[in-house]
């Protein structure tokens, strides 16, 4: 394991509520649809930003795996033995530019005070063609309205520096960045309850949430092609005889139409 950019930031919080019974139903949910769509992402180099401790690049069949984080995990070091760990700020990535074919962006841009930049330096590194998966908590669901109910007490999800961004939100900062977006899916349909027996009375949502109200989830998962446009350059072909042709007028056509049956000389 290497570690890069070793400065100090606050620790990261979230460990402690993924541990929680509704930690550990949303992060079921949110694994389960990680491995779903990165088992087909294929390349050579691979970036997690946000929920270090997670191991959501588990399925995922690129070689190198990278996560970055802003401290070290408990002990001093992760315990993602499997992929390089990365010291540093979201916002200032230490790789240079196209050097990686996937980035997962966990959670980060709602508690970050710069998600434009981050976005920004995501689509820096990413080869063309490359892909970005985000995650996200949506706004419009009841895990939104406890976050704006908490106005940013309490512990993680509900303390973040912003407000929750919504999907559509996304999918324009996304276009003005060149972004083609692939798919976007939503889920979690229970309230935020810690109980487990609330949990249980509540399952029923997510059977019926995706038919009758399938963009009020608490999370959505936004799949994003970084596209490059290309220019070709069209040159004439000159030895196309159509091409001489229909430069010359029509009248112009004729007369050489009929000179050429009559063997008559023309003068001027």
């Amino acid at each position: 394991m290497d570690t890069l950019n070793t400065q100090q930031h606050p620790p990261d919080t979230s460990q402690a509520w993924l541990r929680t019974p509704s930690g550990k139903y949303f992060l079921a949910w949110e694994q389960a649809c990680l491995d779903t769509l990165l088992a087909d992402i294929f390349g050579y180099n691979a970036l997690q930003i946000g929920l270090p401790d997670e191991d959501l690049l588990r399925v995922n069949r690129i070689p190198l795996h990278v996560c970055a984080r802003r401290a070290p995990g408990k002990g001093g070091e992760s315990a993602r033995a499997s992929s390089v760990t990365v010291l540093t700020d979201e916002a200032a990535l230490p790789f240079v530019s196209d050097s990686f074919d996937l980035v997962v962006l966990a959670h980060t841009l709602e508690f970050s005070g710069s998600p434009h930049q981050i976005l920004r330096e995501a689509e820096r590194i990413l080869v063309p063609g490359g892909s970005v998966v985000i995650c996200g908590f949506n706004p419009f669901s009841l895990w939104g309205v406890r976050r704006r109910c908490a106005r940013g007490h309490g512990q993680w999800p509900w303390n973040g520096t912003r407000h929750y961004l919504s999907a559509p939100k996304l999918r324009d900062w996304l276009a003005l960045l060149g972004f083609e977006v692939q798919s976007n899916r939503f889920g979690c349909y229970v309230p935020p309850v810690d109980a487990p027996e609330w949990l249980a009375r509540w399952k029923w949502l997510d059977r019926i949430g995706q038919r009758c109200w399938p963009v009020c989830g608490a999370a959505w998962i936004m799949h994003g092609i970084k596209r490059v446009s290309g220019v070709r350059l069209i040159q004439p072909n000159w030895r196309d005889k159509s091409a001489s042709a229909k430069s010359f007028p029509a009248v112009v056509r004729r007369v050489g139409k009929i000179r050429e049956e009559t063997g008559k000389t023309w003068k001027s």
